[in-house]
């Protein structure tokens, strides 16, 4: 049986790989239903919109997304644990040449549901990377 925090390792994984792969339906099993994000300059984020902002129509483009995620701590007590992220993403729209950067870092909590890791709470803060185009 895996450890609290290999399990939080490899939920960090599949969010990582689901969003990559387009399974919305795989990221939303991840977290709670009360969760909450997070992000500077826009008020927190409830599961129905981040669903909603996450869905692509069936037949529609999808946005090309890359990321790297470096667990700098993890600490675990009883139903909750957190973890502090450093976080690289870059998502290129459809049609656009060139990525939308963004890095920083990120402080989640977890709660354990039914004997599963759920991320419950992210504090996202995260701010664009400046492109030179040489």
């Amino acid at each position: 049986m895996l450890s609290d925090e290999e399990q939080i390792r490899a939920l960090v994984q599949t969010w990582q790989s689901a969003t990559k792969a387009g399974d919305i339906d795989a990221v939303l099993g991840l977290m709670t239903d009360d969760v909450v994000f997070l992000v500077p300059g826009r008020s927190p984020m409830r599961k129905a919109e981040f669903t909603t902002l996450s869905r692509v129509p069936l037949d529609g483009p999808r946005p090309k997304f890359e990321s790297t995620s470096e667990i700098q701590e993890i600490q675990v007590s009883g139903e909750l644990a957190f973890i502090w992220t450093k976080l690289s993403v870059a998502i290129t729209p459809p049609g656009a040449s060139q990525p939308i950067e963004s890095a920083g870092h990120t402080l989640t909590v977890f709660r354990r549901e039914r004997g599963n890791w759920l991320l419950a709470r992210d504090a996202n803060l995260l701010s664009p990377v400046g492109r030179s185009d040489a």
